[in-house]
């Protein structure tokens, strides 16, 4: 189920970050406001990058970003960012080979957890909501 109240992203230009402004999740999009949230607030950053073809993407948006129970729990834990990598590629590749490093692989959904000075130190891919 989705939100009746749209978050951060629906003015964003990117179809697939509008895609999520409805998510009961208070997205922002990647920018210096969400990592000043971040450290005021001293709650990590969990950054989620995809793009709009992506299967797992959709998969992961339906089960836990749509979720009210999964977004309750990532409001109360996290500043979470949500970005779409044909639209920053550079961001991708960044997180990407970060990804790669710790785990070996990589993939989208592509999931980042961050220090709010943008240190990341967990990473992987698609999570199921269990």
């Amino acid at each position: 189920m989705t939100g009746e109240t749209a978050n951060r992203l629906i003015n964003e230009k990117s179809p697939y970050l509008r895609q999520h402004a409805h998510n009961p999740v208070s997205w922002y999009p990647w920018g210096e406001e969400a990592f000043r949230e971040a450290g005021r607030t001293d709650r990590p950053v969990f950054l989620s990058i995809g793009y709009s073809t992506c299967h797992w993407c959709h998969v992961m948006e339906r089960e836990s970003f749509a979720d009210e129970e999964t977004a309750r729990l990532m409001n109360e834990t996290f500043i979470s960012i949500k970005v779409d990598r044909e639209e920053r590629p550079d961001i991708d590749a960044h997180y990407m080979a970060v990804c790669q490093l710790l785990t070996g692989g990589g993939g989208w959904p592509l999931t980042v957890i961050l220090t709010p000075d943008k240190r990341p130190f967990f990473a992987g891919t698609y999570f199921p909501k269990e």
